[in-house]
C-alpha cells in the first residue's frame, strides 16, 4: 500500500505522512521499521473451530486474565499456564509463543510484557495514541481495534480538543467510513509516540464498541524496562 496523500483540508493538522502496510505474510511486521509507517498488520486467519471453542468459553466464563513478563528464552514456560484448564488451550499457547517470539526477535528484545484480557466493553473507548515506541495487538476472539488513517485526523481534535464530544462528533474525523478495523486473528504493531522520530505521527485508535453480551479476548505485547 503507498503513502496516504495528505489532506489539503487546513483543520486536519498532520505532522508527517504516514501509511499502513498490511498483507497475508507475518513478514510484513518488518515494515513497522519504514519510517513512514506507522501501522503494520499481519492479516491473519484462524481456524474456524479454534474460533468457536474461544467464543463459546469467553461468552460462559469471561475470565481469562493474564498479565505475565514473558523472556525471550523462556516463553514456554513463562505461559504455561495460560489457559491450561481450556480445550483449545495449547493451540492458543502456541499462537502466543509464535508472536511473543516474532517479536523479541524483531525487537531485539530479552522480555517482554504479555496481556491477555476478556472484554466486554470497550477498553479504551475513545481514539487515542499510545506513548510507548511500539505495541502489538491481536484479538483471539470478537472484533479488533479501530484505527485511523493519519490523513484523515483532525489532531486538535484528540483528548481534550473534542470539547466533550464523541469522536464521531467532535470534528476528529469528518465521516465514520474513515473507521478501519482489525479483524479477528490479525497481528498488527501500532506504532507509538515515544518512537523515534514519530512524535506527532501516532497510530490513533480505539477499542470497538462492544454490544451487551459480546466479548473479545485480547491480546497486547509491550515492551518492558
Amino acid at each position: 500500500m503507498g503513502a496516504m496523500r495528505e489532506s489539503t483540508d487546513s483543520d486536519i493538522v498532520i505532522e508527517k505522512t504516514r501509511f499502513a502496510s498490511e498483507t497475508d505474510d507475518p513478514q510484513v511486521l518488518t515494515d513497522i521499521y519504514n519510517e513512514q509507517c506507522n501501522i503494520a498488520i499481519w492479516r491473519r486467519r484462524l481456524p474456524t473451530e479454534f474460533l468457536q471453542q474461544v467464543a463459546q468459553d469467553i461468552s460462559s466464563d469471561p475470565m481469562l486474565n493474564k498479565t505475565v513478563q514473558v523472556r525471550a528464552d523462556n516463553i514456554e514456560n513463562d505461559i504455561a499456564t495460560i489457559a491450561a484448564d481450556r480445550v483449545y488451550g495449547e493451540q492458543l499457547r502456541l499462537y502466543i509463543h509464535d508472536i511473543v517470539d516474532m517479536f523479541c526477535i524483531l525487537f531485539d528484545t530479552n522480555k517482554v510484557g504479555l496481556r491477555l484480557s476478556v472484554l466486554d466493553k470497550a477498553m479504551c473507548p475513545r481514539f487515542h495514541f499510545d506513548r510507548v515506541p511500539c505495541r502489538l495487538v491481536t484479538t483471539f476472539s470478537g472484533i479488533g481495534t479501530q484505527w485511523l488513517p493519519n490523513n484523515k485526523i483532525n489532531m486538535n481534535k484528540l483528548g481534550h480538543g473534542s470539547g466533550g464530544k464523541s469522536d464521531e462528533e467532535s470534528g476528529l474525523i469528518a465521516t465514520e467510513a474513515d473507521i478501519q478495523s482489525l479483524a479477528c486473528g490479525d497481528v498488527a504493531l501500532l506504532k507509538g509516540d515515544t518512537w523515534e522520530g514519530n512524535e506527532g505521527s501516532a497510530l490513533v485508535h480505539r477499542s470497538p464498541p462492544l454490544k451487551t453480551d459480546e466479548y473479545r479476548l485480547l491480546m497486547t505485547v509491550d515492551f518492558v524496562a
